[in-house]
């Protein structure tokens, strides 16, 4: 008896549309690519983009501005007044070393000081969400050390610690600890109310709270009050070597102008300027690497 052939019948789907009996995997339907070609399309890698060309331009073109005088002419300044960068350039390639030494100085001065006083005013800000009652008046006190001008903590700093490291460190530390402790206050005292009732429906107690949910909602604070007194650090310990130091960038710098030395006194403006910012670089490259979870730090 002869077999009739078979015949592939369609079938119905869920959908309503017919399709073949043998269903196809989708591996079959992508076509493979070529020898020798990536499966998915690289992206081009760009280098330069714009967010670094134009400030790169915009620093070249304020650089010619300089160098050929423009700005003299505007402002009608001499060269003593503004020195070219030529011969700024010049005085740091002349001074190179004791630069360096001066700028290590200044910058660790500045260091010492900020760790210090960010450590006193987060304990301060610790203090005050804990205790609202007796530690809240303590943030006052500390915005009120804050408007006390440098130029007169610099004499009782002086008083107090010496002529060393230690009274620059002191004026940092004045200097840099109200804005720790209010940033870490509002870090630590703004958390969810939904995540408050939840640890307490957990019965974790007062120190787990800070622990795992007020010390972690203030950390991103935290680092925004460190990236400020990254810059503030290195003003307060400049302005203190004004006034009582042998050595660091203000005390050359307060040297330089006395005897009209301007482009090593320029030089020491462009080494603060450069060791600010990479100490700030240096702050934010550890919020990136300690607060990767916060929505701030994803690309």
């Amino acid at each position: 008896m002869e077999s009739s052939p078979v015949r592939d019948t369609p079938f119905i789907t869920s959908a309503g549309i017919e399709a073949d009996s043998a269903p196809h995997s989708a591996a079959n339907n992508v076509i493979s690519p070529g020898p020798g070609k990536s499966k998915s399309p690289r992206r081009p890698l760009r280098i330069l983009n714009r967010g670094v060309i134009l400030p790169l331009l915009a620093g070249v073109l304020f650089l010619l501005l300089w160098e050929y005088q423009v700005f003299h002419r505007i402002f009608d300044l001499k060269k003593y007044q503004l020195p070219l960068p030529s011969a700024i350039a010049e005085a740091m390639r002349d001074n190179f070393s004791l630069l360096l030494s001066y700028t290590g100085y200044t910058l660790t001065e500045a260091v010492v000081g900020m760790l210090i006083g960010s450590a006193c005013g987060f304990l301060i800000a610790l203090a005050a969400t804990a205790w609202p009652r007796w530690g809240g008046g303590s943030l006052t006190m500390v915005a009120a050390l804050n408007a006390v001008p440098i130029v007169a903590l610099a004499p009782i700093m002086n008083l107090w610690f010496g002529d060393g490291i230690g009274s620059r460190a002191a004026i940092v530390t004045a200097t840099t600890m109200a804005a720790m402790a209010i940033n870490a206050y509002k870090g630590m005292a703004a958390v969810d109310p939904l995540a408050l009732d939840l640890m307490h429906s957990y019965a974790a107690g007062k120190p787990a709270v800070f622990r795992y949910l007020r010390i972690q909602n203030s950390l991103p604070y935290v680092f925004t009050a460190l990236k400020i007194n990254a810059t503030a650090s290195m003003i307060g310990a400049i302005v203190g070597e004004f006034f009582f130091s042998s050595r660091g960038l203000g005390y050359l710098l307060s040297n330089s102008i006395k005897v009209a030395k301007m482009p090593l006194g320029w030089s020491c403006i462009v080494l603060a300027a450069i060791a600010g910012v990479i100490f700030y670089l240096v702050v934010e490259r550890l919020e990136k690497v300690f607060i990767k979870w916060h929505p701030s730090q994803r690309s």
